[in-house]
Protein backbone atom coordinates (compact mmCIF):
# COMPACT_ATOMS: atom_id res chain seq x y z
CA UNK A 1 0.00 0.00 0.00
CA UNK A 2 2.89 2.47 0.66
CA UNK A 3 4.16 2.12 -2.55
CA UNK A 4 1.29 2.89 -4.00
CA UNK A 5 1.24 6.14 -1.92
CA UNK A 6 4.57 6.86 -3.52
CA UNK A 7 3.34 6.42 -7.21
CA UNK A 8 0.40 9.07 -6.34
CA UNK A 9 3.18 11.28 -5.19
CA UNK A 10 4.85 10.72 -8.34
CA UNK A 11 1.91 11.29 -10.19
CA UNK A 12 1.26 14.55 -8.38
CA UNK A 13 4.69 16.07 -9.09
CA UNK A 14 4.69 14.93 -12.49
CA UNK A 15 1.50 17.05 -12.74
CA UNK A 16 2.66 20.04 -10.99
CA UNK A 17 6.44 19.59 -12.86
CA UNK A 18 5.04 19.39 -16.18
CA UNK A 19 2.25 22.65 -15.61
CA UNK A 20 4.51 24.83 -13.30
CA UNK A 21 8.27 23.20 -14.07
CA UNK A 22 8.36 22.86 -10.17
CA UNK A 23 8.27 19.26 -8.01
CA UNK A 24 11.50 18.43 -6.42
CA UNK A 25 12.07 21.58 -3.83
CA UNK A 26 8.45 23.09 -4.01
CA UNK A 27 5.90 19.98 -3.85
CA UNK A 28 8.30 16.40 -2.70
CA UNK A 29 10.43 17.53 -0.29
CA UNK A 30 7.62 19.02 2.33
CA UNK A 31 5.96 15.83 1.37
CA UNK A 32 8.56 13.47 2.38
CA UNK A 33 8.83 15.02 5.55
CA UNK A 34 5.68 15.55 6.75
CA UNK A 35 3.88 12.95 4.76
CA UNK A 36 6.55 9.86 5.15
CA UNK A 37 8.76 11.38 7.77
CA UNK A 38 11.96 11.39 6.37
CA UNK A 39 14.75 14.00 7.82
CA UNK A 40 15.23 17.23 5.74
CA UNK A 41 18.66 15.63 4.18
CA UNK A 42 16.71 12.41 3.13
CA UNK A 43 13.68 14.22 1.70
CA UNK A 44 16.46 16.66 -0.53
CA UNK A 45 18.42 13.48 -1.60
CA UNK A 46 15.24 11.02 -2.64
CA UNK A 47 14.11 14.08 -4.03
CA UNK A 48 17.30 14.37 -6.58
CA UNK A 49 17.52 10.85 -6.84
CA UNK A 50 13.64 10.78 -8.39
CA UNK A 51 14.58 13.59 -11.01
CA UNK A 52 17.44 11.67 -12.60
CA UNK A 53 17.69 11.71 -16.19
CA UNK A 54 14.45 9.85 -17.22
CA UNK A 55 11.95 12.33 -15.57
CA UNK A 56 13.89 15.40 -16.57
CA UNK A 57 14.56 14.08 -19.97
CA UNK A 58 10.50 13.53 -20.75
CA UNK A 59 9.92 16.61 -19.37
CA UNK A 60 12.60 18.67 -21.39
CA UNK A 61 11.72 17.26 -24.30
CA UNK A 62 8.07 17.82 -24.27
CA UNK A 63 9.27 21.65 -23.98
CA UNK A 64 12.16 21.22 -26.69
CA UNK A 65 9.59 20.01 -28.82
CA UNK A 66 7.24 23.23 -28.24
CA UNK A 67 9.97 25.62 -29.17
CA UNK A 68 10.59 26.42 -25.33
CA UNK A 69 13.90 25.30 -24.70
CA UNK A 70 17.42 27.67 -25.04
CA UNK A 71 19.69 24.78 -25.79
CA UNK A 72 22.73 27.07 -25.21
CA UNK A 73 21.59 28.58 -22.32
CA UNK A 74 20.76 24.99 -20.97
CA UNK A 75 24.24 23.42 -21.36
CA UNK A 76 26.26 26.35 -19.75
CA UNK A 77 23.92 26.32 -16.84
CA UNK A 78 23.64 22.39 -16.58
CA UNK A 79 27.28 22.68 -16.61
CA UNK A 80 27.18 24.80 -13.19
CA UNK A 81 24.48 22.91 -12.02
CA UNK A 82 27.03 20.20 -11.88
CA UNK A 83 29.97 21.30 -10.38
CA UNK A 84 27.29 23.69 -8.04
CA UNK A 85 25.67 20.29 -6.70
CA UNK A 86 28.68 18.64 -5.87
CA UNK A 87 29.89 21.58 -3.78
CA UNK A 88 26.20 21.81 -2.26
CA UNK A 89 25.48 18.16 -1.28
CA UNK A 90 28.76 17.90 -0.05
CA UNK A 91 28.88 21.26 2.14
CA UNK A 92 24.99 20.35 3.63
CA UNK A 93 26.44 17.05 5.06
CA UNK A 94 28.04 19.07 7.94
CA UNK A 95 24.50 21.38 8.47
CA UNK A 96 22.08 20.15 11.31
CA UNK A 97 18.97 19.23 10.07
CA UNK A 98 16.53 21.92 11.55
CA UNK A 99 18.37 23.97 10.62
CA UNK A 100 18.35 22.89 6.79
CA UNK A 101 14.68 22.66 7.56
CA UNK A 102 15.09 26.29 8.69
CA UNK A 103 17.15 27.35 5.69
CA UNK A 104 14.59 25.84 3.62
CA UNK A 105 11.70 27.21 4.51
CA UNK A 106 12.42 30.64 4.28
CA UNK A 107 14.00 30.14 0.62
CA UNK A 108 10.18 29.05 -0.32
CA UNK A 109 8.87 31.48 1.83
CA UNK A 110 10.51 34.36 0.05
CA UNK A 111 10.52 33.19 -3.36
CA UNK A 112 6.15 32.82 -2.87
CA UNK A 113 6.12 36.27 -1.56
CA UNK A 114 8.56 37.18 -4.62
CA UNK A 115 6.08 35.59 -6.96
CA UNK A 116 2.86 36.83 -5.72
CA UNK A 117 3.94 40.76 -5.37
CA UNK A 118 5.53 40.86 -8.55
CA UNK A 119 3.90 41.78 -11.94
Amino acid sequence: MLQISYILVGILMGIFSGFLGIGGGLILIPILVYCYGLTQHQAQGTSLTVMILPITLLAALRYYQNGNVKLGMSAFIAAGFVLGGLIGADVVQHVPGGILRRVFGVVMLLASIKMIVSK
